[in-house]
């Protein structure tokens, strides 16, 4: 079953389409990411599939109920992290979670456990009673998370979740969040500046101007718009030139761009001699995205 169907949605600002007639699912249990240069729909889509604003047309579902006739219903189902923290600052971190358990009903000795269990997961013990405001950047995103998720929901809404953080911080929100997808089956819906995080999704759409240009798994989408790449470690610049291919220098390599795998297994078998230290990889998620859009992520449209 779908946990999101959307089905020709359209935002305009007058002249500005903002969300241009875009139609796609994201099956249950399935970790969705939804990419696109800064202007280029992802927002827009989200405050939608959140509630927050009005749809000019098209329809939009939520685990099978349409969001204009079962409102309420469908925000218990989300949860959502945006891109900028929604916490209040003066307030403990308790007391932030306190708070968003009530509007959802949770109070009392549901809270106390609920609270308990938010506690580990996210290794707050340290931090309960502590104003939000006095936290790390880290910190804060892990509360975030935590906050999203007070209600239990059925789908995680991740909009630019580790922008800004270390890699060790994201490397361990993303432990949390995928720990979760794997013991509570949950929908992860992810938009990102970080190709590598994308790269983990069961699915990727491209979005360009208010359009979805892609829609595949990130493999389909590295064979359809990237090709493979053979390093060569050690090798004679004048051997890897008179191979006849386009190739450049990268740190100590000399790397040739070719079709795909199929090619590369060809060129090992025609030049054994040159592969005494090579690496043959695909290419990556920026590559798919430069080539669909021809923009670099993080760009303003």
């Amino acid at each position: 079953m779908n946990a999101i169907e959307i089905e020709r949605l359209k935002k305009y600002y007058h002249e500005v389409k903002a969300v241009d007639d875009i139609s796609f699912t994201v099956r249950r249990g399935e970790f969705f990411a939804f990419l696109g240069v800064n202007g280029a729909g992802k927002s827009t889509t989200i405050s939608i599939l959140c509630g927050m604003q009005k749809r000019d047309g098209g329809s939009v579902k939520i685990d099978g109920l349409e969001l204009d006739d079962h409102a309420d219903a469908v925000k218990r189902k989300l949860g959502v992290v945006f891109q900028n923290s929604v916490l209040d600052m003066p307030l403990s971190v308790a007391d932030n979670l306190k708070y968003r358990a009530s509007l959802y009903g949770i109070t009392g000795a549901s809270y106390k456990k609920r609270l308990q269990e938010l506690t580990e997961l996210f290794g707050l013990k340290e931090i309960l009673r502590r104003p939000v405001g006095k936290l790390s950047g880290g910190q804060k995103r892990r509360v975030d998370i935590a906050r999203a998720l007070v209600h239990e929901p059925e789908i995680l809404i991740l909009d630019e979740p580790t922008t800004g953080l270390d890699p060790q911080t994201r490397r361990s929100v993303w432990e949390i969040v995928n720990g979760l997808r794997k013991e509570r089956e949950m929908t992860v819906f992810l938009t990102t500046h970080y190709m590598e995080e994308a790269a983990d999704a069961d699915r990727v759409v491209i979005l360009d101007g208010g359009k979805i240009l892609a829609n595949a798994t990130p493999l389909e989408l590295k064979n359809r718009y990237t090709g493979d790449y053979v390093t060569f470690y050690r090798t004679r610049e004048e051997a890897v030139a008179a191979l006849g291919l386009p190739y450049k220098r990268i740190g100590e390599g000399l790397r040739v761009e070719v079709k795909d795998t199929a090619a590369a297994t060809e060129l090992v078998l025609a030049h054994p001699e040159l592969f005494g230290d090579y690496e043959i990889t695909k290419g990556k998620m920026d590559d798919v995205f430069l080539n669909v859009t021809g923009k670099q992520i993080g760009e303003e449209v």
